[in-house]
């Protein structure tokens, strides 16, 4: 068995995604960041919502939360407020974080909880039947979109961090080394932390949309995904379906635990 596998549930395995889904990769790389910061299945705790990216916590060997949809981020912040030396790492999707838990993810942020939010962004509805999401790209096809979305598609990295999130980055399927490499930073970082990870799904997405060959799906990614500094320098003219990968934005702030401490000593309750 390689290390990282004792992260997993077997018996609950093989897992019940698509043929070609990124989900696995994503989660994969979740677990092997964790195992880079040493934490152990006794410190850290997933939560996740609803949706085909949420199944993952199912198959994750840590306590585990399978919640309510769009409220993965509510929960997990309350885990990390009763225990704040927990690891607490929220797994969610396009459709969980942005439209039903948008409101707790950029609470989330500005509030800056002490958590690692990783948005598995496969630009759809999956699960429950290939609807269009916040994330859908503009003009592309859904089942609630036939003839192409209009509506303008939110960035989650830029919304995070117009909320407050103190660490942002991207990365995607395709590029998986550089993907837990994003999520180790994220995990190091003391606040709340935003990891989108761009996946493929050649079911419900890339059917509608011309790509349900996952294979060319992940070379989509691969064409069209820029490193940040090469990003910065590519006339905006260029730019078309491309989009900028790396660590997008770092600060520093008080993390809400840290600053809710503060007021239990104002008013005595650590006496």
């Amino acid at each position: 068995m390689r290390s990282f596998e004792k992260y997993f549930r077997q018996n609950r395995l093989p897992h019940l995604w698509c043929p070609g889904c990124g989900n696995g990769i994503a989660m994969k790389a979740i677990v092997q960041a964790v195992e880079r910061k040493g934490f152990t299945q006794d410190n850290t705790v997933i939560v996740s919502g609803i949706g085909c990216s949420s199944r993952a916590s199912g198959y994750m060997d840590f306590d585990t939360l399978h919640t309510a949809h769009g409220r993965a981020i509510p929960f997990a912040t309350g885990i990390k407020l009763a225990n704040p030396e927990l690891n607490v790492i929220v797994i969610t999707g396009d459709g969980d974080c942005t439209a039903i838990g948008g409101n707790h993810f950029i609470h989330g942020a500005r509030r800056n909880v002490d958590l690692t939010v990783v948005l598995f962004n496969n630009d759809i509805y999956g699960m429950t039947g290939g609807q269009a999401s916040p994330m859908t790209p503009l003009n592309k096809k859904a089942t609630t979109a036939p003839y192409g979305t209009v509506d303008r598609p939110f960035d989650a990295c830029h919304l995070a961090q117009a909320a407050g999130a103190t660490f942002v980055a991207r990365s995607t399927a395709y590029h998986v080394t550089h993907l837990t490499d994003m999520i180790e930073k994220g995990l190091s970082n003391k606040g709340f932390s935003l990891i989108e990870a761009v996946v493929q799904c050649p079911t419900a997405y890339g059917r509608k949309n011309k790509m349900s060959d996952p294979s060319k799906m992940m070379m989509w990614m691969r064409d069209n995904a820029v490193m940040k500094a090469a990003w910065d320098k590519l006339p905006a003219g260029d730019r078309g379906e491309k989009f900028e990968i790396g660590v997008l934005y770092e600060d520093q702030y008080t993390d809400y635990a840290a600053a809710y401490e503060e007021v239990i000593d104002k008013a005595g309750g650590n006496k």
